[in-house]
């Protein structure tokens, strides 16, 4: 197999691991940075025109796969505020998201209404949700994980609206 062959199966075995975040980015757009300096040099590019194209493919799958992992955040940020909306302070609501691409694993978990915070035309609520984690290595059962946000009523649609979500949560993505 030549380097052209091989980077679109390293590319669809790490969209295959749902879980491995990190091995997907820098995994990805390294494979993608050799393969683009393999095709450079086989086409007779020189050296510093095959390490030119090696960074730049790299780069853009590096700024392809971000986007994808801020497209996943911004669907989960909708479905939680899509269950939020509609509760009155200390009501409860189950969340959930699937993910076009396979960048996390679906997510889940429960919402509920700290307070409702309304001035002028802004109506806000501060919300507490939930993550179900996935069971480790020997354990039972699921734990949960848990995050506050405030969101905000745009027309019909709640949207999220806090600044700077949980490091934790959300990494290097804010």
């Amino acid at each position: 197999m030549t380097p052209v062959t091989i980077l679109p199966l390293l590319l669809t075995a790490a969209l295959a691991l749902p879980g491995c975040g990190a091995l997907l980015s820098e995994g990805s757009s390294a494979a993608a940075g050799i393969g683009g300096a393999s095709l450079a040099n086989a086409v007779g590019a020189g050296a510093a025109a095959t390490t030119g194209i090696g960074l730049g493919v790299q780069a853009a799958t590096r700024a392809g796969v971000q986007y994808a992992q801020r497209e996943a955040q911004r669907d989960a940020q909708l479905a939680v505020a899509a269950a939020a909306g509609p509760l009155a302070p200390g009501g409860v609501a189950p969340w959930k998201v699937g993910y076009r691409v396979p960048i996390h694993p679906d997510e889940a978990g429960e919402v509920t209404v700290a307070r409702l915070i309304e001035a002028g035309g802004l109506r806000c609520k501060e919300i507490v949700f939930s993550v179900e984690v996935p069971p480790a290595r020997g354990a039972t059962a699921a734990a949960r994980a848990f995050y506050t946000a405030t969101i905000c009523q745009d027309g019909t649609t709640w949207r999220w609206a806090t600044a700077e979500p949980a490091t934790e949560r959300w990494g290097a993505l804010q």
